[in-house]
């Protein structure tokens, strides 16, 4: 007998619309949706091995999927210097990612400037780490965005051992040097440096000249070499912080398919007018706006320019950013959307998951508003309910 499970009366999303329904997940894939006043499946064919979930006047969504995401880092390394196990940060973080909805994770790992788990070293123990979790019976879809900084000249080698063994799902590249990108104005690379690597000024100012001197000697023609390889893989490369139309065009000769948070409107609507994804980060989206003053995500959004949404370095905040866009006159369907179809198209993956469609992999997440507050009352992944909050006030 099939291991069922049925999510009653809730007020579905679908990629076309939401409407009061009622899905049926058998061994894992939703095999229907219905919109009448009962499940499809008449009440006395129910056995043992059927599950319902009723979802009464909840929100029933599907799993969202974060392709942009460092907090990871934060969640080893909570403070400079304060390195814990990598193993207990990953599962304890895992936790935390079911409770807020988010059943595809693509970590953001850095190869480039900076210290602790932007290294070599420890970026290849936490990508292996994260390859043997998914072989392992996990609570979430687990992937790898590897963040690689242009200047890095040394990380070659290993980003092209990743992506040759089949480790990273996707791949963005970044310009992190003082002027350029979201540092652009005179002493935001420092300031940021100071803050979050807990370095003095003569240290950021080595840092500083170490990175100028690099960038001086990027060689363009191999970081090509490295994303085509990427592509022939199956593996999307985005570009970060593209702050102009020429950078723009840049990024689409390295065969970025995605622009991450452009720095202006201008820029998002030439980059989407270019066939390009734009991604905006939720917190800019749940806080009224960019922290270092740049873009506003909802002015592109309601501009029609961007269509991703990722967490950034704040996984609460994906699902909370999807109720505010509806405040902000976003139809539920279209901003659910954009955490979860559009980001599942960027990566290649809409087929299998993104959306609540009969036949795709049952990643469904139940939602309930406590003093307005989106919170995840429960979390199903492939099927298994991962995550349940009963003590809901």
């Amino acid at each position: 007998m099939n291991n069922r499970l049925i999510i009653k009366g809730g007020l579905v999303v679908r990629p076309d619309g939401a409407g009061v329904g009622h899905i049926t997940i058998e061994d894992g894939v939703i095999v229907s949706i219905d919109r009448g006043s009962e499940p499809g499946i008449a009440r006395e064919h129910f056995d043992a091995n059927t599950k319902v979930i009723d979802a009464e006047g909840a929100w029933v969504l599907p799993g969202l999927i974060d392709i942009h995401c460092d907090a990871i880092e934060k969640e080893a390394e909570p403070r400079p210097n304060t390195l814990f196990p990598l193993d207990m940060a990953f599962l304890q973080f895992e936790r935390k990612l079911a409770g807020h909805g988010i059943t595809t994770m693509l970590h953001s790992l850095s190869l480039g400037v900076g210290l602790s788990l932007r290294g070599e070293h420890l970026v290849s123990e936490m990508v292996r780490m994260i390859a043997d979790r998914r072989q392992e019976r996990a609570m979430i879809r687990h992937g790898v965005h590897l963040r690689y900084e242009i200047s890095h000249l040394t990380g070659f080698e290993l980003a092209e051992r990743l992506i040759g063994e089949g480790l990273i799902d996707y791949l963005s590249l970044m310009d992190h040097a003082p002027g350029q990108g979201q540092y652009h104005r005179p002493g935001a690379f420092q300031r940021y440096v100071m803050k979050n690597q807990g370095v003095g000024l003569d240290e950021v100012s080595a840092i500083v000249e170490e990175l100028e001197e690099r960038r001086s000697r990027v060689d363009w023609s191999r970081l090509k070499s490295l994303t085509a390889e990427a592509r022939s893989h199956g593996i999307a490369v985005a570009s970060h912080d593209d702050d102009s139309s020429a950078s723009v065009i840049r990024s689409l000769e390295f065969g970025a398919t995605v622009s991450e948070f452009p720095l202006s409107l201008e820029t998002a609507t030439y980059a989407h007018d270019q066939g390009m994804g734009v991604c905006v980060g939720a917190p800019n989206i749940v806080r009224g706006g960019s922290h270092d003053g740049n873009l506003k995500a909802v002015d592109a959004i309601k501009s029609g320019v961007a269509d991703i949404i990722c967490s950034d370095y704040h996984p609460a905040s994906l699902l909370h950013s999807i109720f505010t866009l509806e405040t902000e006159g976003v139809s539920l369907h279209k901003a659910v959307a954009m955490a979860s179809l559009n980001p599942a198209k960027a990566l290649g993956r809409s087929q299998d998951i993104g959306s609540i469609e009969a036949g795709k992999r049952a990643d469904v997440i139940v939602v309930r508003k406590i003093r307005d507050n989106p919170l995840v009352q429960h979390t199903i992944v492939n099927g298994t309910l991962v995550h349940s909050t009963k003590d809901f006030i």
